[in-house]
């Protein structure tokens, strides 16, 4: 697959034109971008998936959710529906996607709004009898008809956007220069022990302008495994075989953490957003135990009962001042 990769690098000028066309125009106004009073986070990546926007998201939604209306906003990938939908007691992945139903499973007081049209979604939600105070769009950063008042751009620490080249021979869906965009950059899924130097390389390599400010987190993995009836402790995976599935962009940092753990599984690797099929469900019915993300739990918890999930948060270094600069954002425009 890397070989073909590297066969299309001749598609990668016109790829990049393309882009760079496009971002052009919205630059210059030639094509319209939205704004709106309302304060709006679009959270993103210069990258195809995998950098770790669903705890980001997770995250702002925990800090901002016990003063303010917060709603979020994302094309819902993956679902079976079209058009406007804001979450309630009847949606479920295939209505809704996979991650905005993570998110109105863990949150009871926050609005959890689909659209593949975000402007009309931000509208809809302005429209609304009580309508937000501040909206977070997920995986927005390339989605220019709304421009959001801040932007979160995400980097994984093990493929910084600076080493990654355009698409279809790398991952990047714009040129790196799109990064100056963003108002906070955050490196992702770090190692536990990052020094100071090394983060200083880093900072040096994706060389931030004067008003970006740059922060590194890490996967924080919880001491409980959930499942359909029960939270156990993780360590009764330490002598039973069981499989781990995923069905995400980059697995390796969880299956790296189990591995590290002592914990002996087969690993059942789907691509992200799987749809997973009648007769593979057959098939992990007959597992005694799946270990599978969150997001794939949303997705399969009616359908397995041996079906277990890993909760994982983010923790930010500089904690105080990435949190003073969202809160300061989102105070300024109310």
């Amino acid at each position: 697959m890397k070989l073909l990769r590297w066969l299309l690098i001749p598609l990668v000028p016109i790829y990049d034109l393309v882009t760079r066309i496009r971002n052009h125009a919205y630059d210059k106004q030639w094509l319209k971008s939205t704004s709106f009073s309302i304060p709006i986070i679009g959270v993103g990546n210069l990258s195809v998936g995998g950098t770790g926007k669903t705890p980001m998201v997770e995250f702002l939604l925990q800090l901002l959710k016990d003063d303010l209306k917060v709603a979020t906003l994302s094309r819902g990938y993956g679902r079976k529906s079209s058009g406007f939908l804001i979450a309630n007691e009847q949606s479920d992945a295939t209505t809704i996607g996979d991650e905005p139903m993570q998110f109105y499973s863990k949150y009871n007081n926050i609005m959890v709004a689909v659209d593949e049209q975000r402007v009309r979604g931000v509208r809809k939600l302005l429209n609304l009898t009580i309508p937000p105070d501040i909206i977070i769009l997920d995986d927005a950063f390339q989605h220019r008809k709304v421009r959001a008042g801040y932007y979160i751009l995400l980097t994984d620490y093990s493929n910084l956007y600076v080493d990654d080249f355009l698409l279809p021979t790398g991952n990047l869906r714009e040129a790196r220069d799109g990064a100056k965009r963003a108002d906070i950059i955050v490196v992702t899924k770090c190692p536990s022990e990052l020094s100071e130097n090394e983060k200083q390389t880093i900072i040096s390599k994706l060389n931030p302008q004067e008003h970006q400010q740059v922060f590194f987190s890490k996967i924080s993995y919880s001491e409980k495994i959930v499942g359909p009836f029960e939270s156990v402790d993780i360590g009764v995976l330490r002598n039973k075989k069981f499989t781990l599935l995923t069905g995400i962009a980059n697995p390796k940092p969880l299956k790296q953490f189990l591995e590290l753990q002592g914990f002996k599984f087969d690993h059942l690797e789907f691509k992200d957003h799987h749809n997973f099929s009648e007769k593979e469900i057959e098939e992990l019915a007959k597992i005694d135990l799946v270990l599978t993300t969150e997001k794939d739990y949303v997705r399969l918890k009616s359908k397995l009962d041996n079906l277990y999930y890993l909760p994982i948060t983010i923790e930010i270094d500089k904690m105080d001042l990435f949190t003073k600069a969202i809160l300061d954002y989102s105070r300024t425009i109310l």
